[in-house]
């Protein structure tokens, strides 16, 4: 019997395989903030599910040891560089030139120096998931921006404001179009610290509700943001003051409604770390004693891991910020966005997807209404999780067809 292999014979796949396309995502901004962390993994498990075939490499922009080990144990065959584009012939000038293509992840507008490293080079690059101020179109320097802009393979807005506003102003790449959040596709759970800490608090599955309020407070202590819009200013006026107290005082009168109708706890959460302690101060200290017996209020900071295992047991997620409910969606828990806009057009995400209902606008809506969307969940929870899975449906199939459009550039 003859068992020479002719080598012809042999799959083409071996003969002719083609050299494995990479990606370079450029994304995890802070570590402060877990909207900011959790772009990451949820853009990661978008490009792990549907476009497996290419090869990732993260460039970091700011992790830390837990971030890093979460990234890790999700993504095991995950590179990550870190360092600055500035830096000739460093890891990320590395990283850029053996990539097929460069990613920009989710943000609110992260500036154009990546983009125009791209295009000087001939790298083909793209934007995932962006917001943006009119002023990145508009102001000084905006023909110049809007060039850079249109020398994308795709950019893909998450939230349809931004979008018109790229369209009006005369953006034009290949391809202009809504894709949600990354954020919208995070998985990432740490069971054993989010039981530990329910059972130290006794909170139990689906029998609370979180929230969090966004306050005119510095970035930390001494950090001004620089920007024109002060939105985190370093030494808040009086009409800040004023403003912080009266939204405050929506969310005290909607917990003490939540706690007298069901007698459930109250969860206030943190999504960004510079909260914490002006949420103590404005929300949770002025309660009376009575109440504060059901209320929570976490002292210490979390991963976004911990907090998406948090989320999966809420009965509803209630924030000022955006990225706490996204992540209940993900975990497909309810949610409740109670929005300002001038913090930017992230709010419109949930408009986007079929749940403007859940997105109240923080001044113009007191606590009734918002204890009467709260309600309308609770009363028929069943029909509120399918509405979930309705707007999640719709995210992925979004998700989905961004990759393709990736695969598609990159020949993968």
């Amino acid at each position: 019997m003859n068992n020479t292999i002719n080598a012809t014979s042999l799959p083409a796949v071996t003969q002719n395989a083609k050299p494995r396309k990479t990606v370079l995502l450029h994304c995890a901004w802070a570590t402060n903030n877990i909207g900011d962390i959790g772009h990451t993994p949820g853009t990661l498990r978008f490009l792990d599910q549907y476009l497996p075939e290419a090869k990732v490499i993260l460039w970091a922009e700011s992790t830390n040891e837990n971030v890093d080990a979460m990234l890790m144990r999700r993504f095991p065959k995950l590179e990550m560089v870190k360092g600055s584009l500035a830096e000739k012939d460093g890891p990320i000038q590395q990283a850029v030139n053996r990539s097929d293509f460069f990613l920009q992840g989710p943000s609110m507008g992260q500036g154009t120096d990546s983009m125009a490293y791209c295009r000087k080079i001939g790298k083909p690059w793209g934007l995932q998931g962006q917001s943006y101020f009119p002023d990145m179109v508009t102001g000084p320097h905006a023909e110049e921006r809007i060039a850079i802009l249109n020398s994308a393979a795709f950019i893909y807005c998450r939230d349809s404001k931004t979008l018109k506003l790229l369209q009006d102003y005369g953006v034009k790449p290949p391809v202009l179009e809504f894709s949600p959040d990354g954020c919208f596709g995070i998985d990432v759970r740490d069971e054993r610290k989010a039981l530990a800490r329910m059972k130290k608090h006794g909170l139990e599955d689906k029998k609370f509700i979180t929230l969090q309020l966004r306050t005119h407070s510095p970035k930390s202590p001494g950090l001004d943001d620089k920007g024109p819009r002060k939105l985190n200013p370093l030494n808040p006026t009086p009409e800040n003051i004023a403003a912080d107290t009266r939204r405050a005082q929506v969310y005290q009168d909607l917990i003490a409604m939540w706690v007298k109708e069901t007698g459930w706890k109250v969860l206030i959460a943190p999504e960004v770390q510079k909260e914490m302690i002006y949420n103590k101060k404005f929300v949770y200290d002025p309660l009376p004693d009575a109440l504060k017996q059901h209320v929570v209020n976490f002292e210490e900071f979390w991963n976004v891991d911990e907090a998406c295992s948090f989320y999966a047991r809420a009965h509803t997620v209630i924030c000022h910020e955006p990225h706490s409910p996204i992540i209940a969606l993900a975990a497909g828990t309810p949610m409740m966005h109670t929005f300002s806009e001038f913090h930017s057009p992230k709010c419109w995400m949930f408009k986007d997807i079929g749940l403007e209902k859940w997105a109240p606008e923080f001044d113009s809506t007191p606590a009734e209404k918002m204890f009467e969307i709260l309600m309308g969940i609770h009363k028929d929870y069943p029909a509120a999780e399918a509405q979930v899975k309705k707007a999640m449906g719709y995210v992925e199939q979004r998700a989905a067809a961004q990759m393709k459009v990736l695969k598609g550039v990159i020949g993968a």
